[in-house]
């Protein structure tokens, strides 16, 4: 009997509450990074109806504007007119941060790991980027949304929107579609004449424009099941609707739920967090894995204390995928890679403003200037026996 599994995963813009709490935190932190390398930043952001607030502990000898910095995203992001409920120019910001606590810099001055937890990362050869289909998907549609409203192509979308894809799996490898949500903000321009729904056309638009652009054909069969706003109407999006915070979609960020997840987040939190660096070492240790043809998946994982540099454990699991044992695998990591805090760093040229640019649509399986977790520069080495 063939094994049928149905996996989800979802994705949101950068008009969505929480990822403006989250571009706003890493807004800070590039702006910081940018002139103070030894700057410790762990911001936090809040927001609700006309309000912003930005908080956390920072440490540093620069200065920056953090009530411009938080108006310019939110002005990138789309809230530029009053009828979306939520505006750069009128809404009220409050700074209340505050510095880190020496307790924790004694620790982390010396090399050691600026928090405790479990970090995890993940690859799977079932897609270019080699991340699971879902989540991939997920991103592509609102990564469209987006820039069908940025282009004007749609002159009626609003910042706001999420996306859901869930694909079914037949044996391990990902088959076709099941069902397709987009959710997106839109003007009262498209509702039909009860006011409760948006119209049949506006609908198709979205599908033309978005879904037919993103989704390839033979993903599509007539069983698959197509959700454009399923709840009639949406109108009131944003802040206005809900409230935002900083690190609150971690699994969009990660891998949409088809790995573990150390429960984290990495919005403005500076490298020595390995929270966030970590995360992306795992992610980048995986990935050479699977692109070295060692596994067709591969999870890694990290455990550390605060304030100890080497990681307490390092685990790794090919869910039975290797070519070779996992035991070798984790040989040939350990041989390879180093995973302490300075050298995760070093390794990955953290000390740079790019933060900001991964707070929305994922910080992995992008393949853009920046992410260099994403490279598969490591793959000969792993090869090596």
């Amino acid at each position: 009997m063939p094994d049928n599994r149905f996996l989800t995963s979802e994705s949101v813009t950068e008009g969505h509450p929480d990822k403006l709490c989250d571009q706003i935190s890493d807004a800070v932190l590039d702006a910081i990074i940018k002139d103070d390398i030894k700057a410790r930043v762990a911001c936090e952001t809040f927001v609700s109806k006309g309000l912003v607030v930005v908080g956390g502990e920072i440490t540093t000898t620069t200065y920056i504007d953090v009530n411009q910095l938080a108006r310019n995203v939110i002005r990138e992001s789309g809230y530029t007119k009053l009828e979306y409920g939520f505006h750069y120019a009128t809404c009220a910001i409050l700074n209340t941060i505050g510095k880190q606590s020496p307790d924790i810099a004694q620790g982390v001055d010396i090399g050691g790991a600026g928090d405790q937890g479990l970090m995890v990362g993940y690859a799977s050869n079932e897609t270019q980027e080699l991340m699971p289909m879902p989540i991939v998907f997920a991103h592509k549609l609102v990564r469209q949304l987006a820039y069908v409203r940025r282009q004007k192509m749609i002159q009626w979308l609003g910042p706001d929107g999420k996306s859901q894809v869930t694909v079914e799996y037949i044996d391990g490898l990902p088959k076709r579609i099941e069902a397709l949500v987009v959710s997106s903000q839109h003007t009262e321009e498209v509702l039909d004449a009860s006011g409760k729904h948006m119209k049949e056309e506006a609908k198709d638009e979205i599908k033309e424009k978005i879904i037919n652009v993103v989704i390839p054909d033979e993903l599509i069969d007539k069983k698959t099941k197509i959700y454009i706003n399923p709840t009639g109407k949406f109108v009131i999006g944003g802040p206005q609707s809900d409230t935002g915070m900083t690190g609150r979609k971690i699994i969009v960020d990660t891998y949409g739920g088809l790995a573990s997840h150390g429960g984290g987040a990495f919005s403005g939190k500076d490298p020595t967090k390995v929270d966030r660096s970590a995360s992306y070492m795992a992610r980048y240790v995986a990935k050479n894995i699977v692109a070295a043809g060692l596994a067709a998946k591969c999870e890694v994982q990290f455990a550390y204390a605060i304030g100890v540099a080497e990681p307490l454990a390092v685990n790794v699991n090919t869910f039975g995928t290797g070519n070779i044992p996992d035991e070798e695998i984790l040989k040939r990591i350990r041989r390879v890679f180093v995973f302490n805090p300075r050298s995760i760093i070093e390794k990955l040229d953290l000390l740079k403003p790019k933060y900001k640019k991964t707070a929305c649509y994922g910080h992995f399986g992008r393949e853009e200037d920046g992410f260099t977790w994403e490279k598969k520069d490591m793959v000969d080495a792993l090869k090596e026996r």
